[in-house]
């Protein structure tokens, strides 16, 4: 276990908090273990009804992997980020399958890592604080942690707009993707938490929580349409000639973000969430992000210069490699979903582990 993690016992409830507030509780690998080690004692401890996990500070429930970490060791040569990203898929997905009731509080900013380990949750809690994204494409990556299964299910196209822009979503935008189920004012979480010890969850939920009209209507409901006739298309080219040719405001500021991503992760995050549609599990598509991961960690610059730019040294100013579209070529695409030797498989079984990594 480590300090990065907190856990307690609160009445009938194992409370799982995410303790690295200095860099908004960004995961490593040390973290995902001792989470997996919090769930064995709640699944083997009858007296546990539910798992509750947030995030300590007052930033939001997790900011993500730790790309700086990754991003190290990819410029080490080292393959230590496939381990990272084995056990933490493992994680979600075991998440998702966990025998008892998990209630994941997606108060303040939730990225890429942090989407992993509570969107799949079937108790997803978010505030007016919310700022959800994952924002893979604008450093050289691709929508992971079960990211391309969650958003190629949400309504329409707004999945695959939340996708390829990388833009963060509130509240009410995470509920109408799908990423989220109920809205409760943060100003109430820590009384929802508490209560959650020993009270019915669904009704205690339900008594803490607002209709995301008492504070905002979802502005991707609204852009719906001009969204799904853009976002239809087969190819980021299309898309982007679509975007082009929309009037709205909100279309020009998408055509900005999508057009200063990586060429290849945007090819490669379309391509994923179309075969993402296609998967019947989340799993299958855990597997799927397993590979791209890989290529992209250990035979695409794109993740290193993107991390280097956004995070390193704050320039915001990627080289990518191909800067063009059309020089990502269909071929080049195909690398990232072809399988390897040591692919990630994940068999969900009833046991005390829910979902073992072989």
């Amino acid at each position: 276990m480590t300090d990065e993690v907190l856990v307690r016992s609160v009445g009938r409830a194992l409370r799982i908090t995410l303790n690295r507030p200095r860099a908004i509780n960004a995961l490593t690998l040390d973290m995902v273990r001792s989470i997996e080690v919090a769930l064995d004692q709640a699944e083997e401890d009858r007296a546990i009804a539910t798992v509750i996990l947030d995030g300590a500070g007052d930033r939001g429930l997790c900011a993500g992997g730790d790309i700086r970490a990754l991003y190290e060791a990819a410029l080490a040569g080292d393959r230590g980020g496939l381990q990272f990203w084995r056990e933490e898929y493992a994680l979600d997905a075991r998440l998702a399958r966990f025998p008892k009731p998990v209630v994941a509080v997606m108060d303040g900013i939730v990225m890429g890592g942090g989407i992993g380990i509570s969107a799949h949750a079937p108790h997803r809690i978010v505030t007016e604080r919310s700022s959800v994204g994952m924002p893979e494409v604008g450093i050289g990556f691709s929508p992971d942690v079960g990211g391309t299964w969650l958003l190629a299910r949400a309504p329409g196209e707004l999945g695959t707009h939340v996708a390829l822009t990388g833009a963060s979503i509130d509240g009410p935008d995470a509920i109408a993707c799908g990423l989220a189920d109920r809205l409760v004012p943060s100003a109430s979480v820590t009384d929802l938490i508490e209560a959650l010890a020993d009270s019915n969850l669904d009704s205690t939920i339900d008594r803490f929580a607002v209709t995301p009209e008492r504070l905002t209507v979802s502005g991707l409901i609204e852009d719906r349409t001009w969204i799904d006739e853009t976002y239809s298309a087969n190819t980021v080219e299309s898309i982007i000639d679509r975007l082009a040719q929309q009037h709205h405001e909100a279309a020009r500021l998408a055509l900005d973000r999508i057009t200063g991503n990586s060429p290849t992760a945007l090819k490669v995050a379309l391509r994923a969430l179309r075969e993402a549609s296609q998967k019947p599990t989340l799993e299958a598509c855990l597997e799927m992000e397993f590979r791209i991961s890989r290529t992209f960690l250990l035979d695409t610059p794109d993740f290193t210069e993107g991390v280097r730019a956004a995070v390193v040294d704050k320039d915001r100013s990627p080289q990518w490699r191909p800067q063009r579209l059309g020089d990502v070529t269909p071929e080049r695409v195909e690398q990232f979903f072809v399988p390897g030797d040591d692919d990630l498989q994940l068999n969900y079984r009833q046991s005390r582990h829910g979902v073992a990594s072989t």
